[in-house]
């Protein structure tokens, strides 16, 4: 179940948002999406395997843990994105690189609009 949403490494790029198949996550004003409907989680992990910058903490059971886990023991270990790291995908990843790259190229013909 979604846990964490770390505000100090959120980029604010809404992509937890756009993923989440139970839209457990509403936009925040700051930018930094929050946990708005946690029992709606279905601990499917999109949310932190599509994250660019590993700011969300997923823990696999299907429940809300008794307390939060704490942010900075999570870092320190690698959690943190760890899923996405087990599935391979982000390997030099820049965050913010979506908006740094020109438009897609569709294989078949002309650049795709984002």
């Amino acid at each position: 179940m979604i846990e964490i949403v770390s505000r100090e490494r959120c980029v604010g790029c809404d992509k937890c948002v756009e993923v989440c198949p139970t839209n457990v996550f509403d936009t925040g004003a700051d930018g930094v999406p929050s946990i708005a409907r946690q029992d709606d989680c279905q601990t499917c992990f999109l949310c932190e395997a599509y994250c660019p910058v590993d700011a969300l903490f997923v823990d696999p059971r299907s429940h809300p843990l008794p307390q939060p886990p704490d942010e900075r023991a999570l870092a320190a270990a690698g959690t943190l994105g760890a899923y996405r790291r087990q599935i391979g995908w982000g390997r030099g990843r820049t965050p913010g690189a979506r908006l740094a790259v020109g438009p897609a190229l569709n294989r078949s013909g002309p650049p795709l609009t984002s």
